[in-house]
């Protein structure tokens, strides 16, 4: 009897222990990599620096402001969701505030 429920408390364990090893979803606007200077994981150590927490969403997207080229994070920070905008070029933080009403 012992075995079985300590595999059932493993397999349990495990089950639970899913989410948090799940990565946030793929990058939105992938197509747009090849002409980001700033590569992906240094773009998401410059927004968990600017606001730590943990990236929700991730998009590479064309956007006013700095070089055009961005990096938009969703970071839920102390149960709310904030948008961390990173240039794709400059590697500089553009925009670090709560997400609005309407998130895009």
């Amino acid at each position: 009897m012992k075995p079985r429920l300590i595999s059932l408390a493993a397999l349990i364990a495990m089950v639970c222990a899913m989410p948090a090893l799940a990565g946030p979803a793929p990058l939105k606007g992938a197509k747009l990599a090849p002409t980001a200077r700033v590569k992906l994981a240094t773009a998401r150590a410059t927004a968990l620096k600017a606001r730590p927490g943990k990236i929700t969403d991730q998009e590479l997207e064309k956007e006013k402001g700095g070089s055009g080229l961005r990096y938009s994070f969703d970071i839920l920070s102390a149960g709310k969701t904030y948008e961390v905008g990173v240039d794709a070029k400059t590697g500089a933080v553009l925009e670090n505030g709560a997400e609005g009403k309407n998130p895009d």
